[in-house]
């Protein structure tokens, strides 16, 4: 019976996973089963934790929108001010009020002013 080379497909897939290991320390770049562990570890973290930057963000903004809010008018918070803006039905993310109050803080102000009115 003669010899049964045998084909290169499994030498190219762990060679993709070792590409995507190659900045990994130690034995989890170069062994093959360390390597499918912690390449599982991996993209359930970068899973995990894009849920977990949307949750940080939104509390930077808040954390921002409310610093400056204070700064002006000490009993004016922002829960004060995210409930005024619901009744007036503007519609300005936090997002987008957390870069007015970095970037123009009398904007802010003004919208403040004119929500309390």
């Amino acid at each position: 019976m003669t010899r049964i080379r045998r084909g290169y497909i499994a030498r190219r897939r762990r060679a993709k996973m070792r590409l995507f290991a190659s900045s990994f320390r130690g034995a989890h770049s170069r062994l093959t089963r360390t390597i499918t562990q912690q390449k599982i570890r991996a993209l359930v973290s970068a899973h995990r934790d894009r849920d977990r930057q949307k949750r940080d963000f939104r509390r930077l903004w808040i954390t921002r929108i409310n610093a400056v809010i204070r700064e002006r008018k000490v009993s004016y918070s922002y829960s004060i001010l995210i409930h005024d803006l619901y009744k007036r039905q503007l519609l300005l993310n936090r997002k987008i009020l957390a870069q007015i109050a970095i970037s123009n803080r009398n904007c802010l102000y003004m919208i403040s002013n004119e929500i309390l009115k």
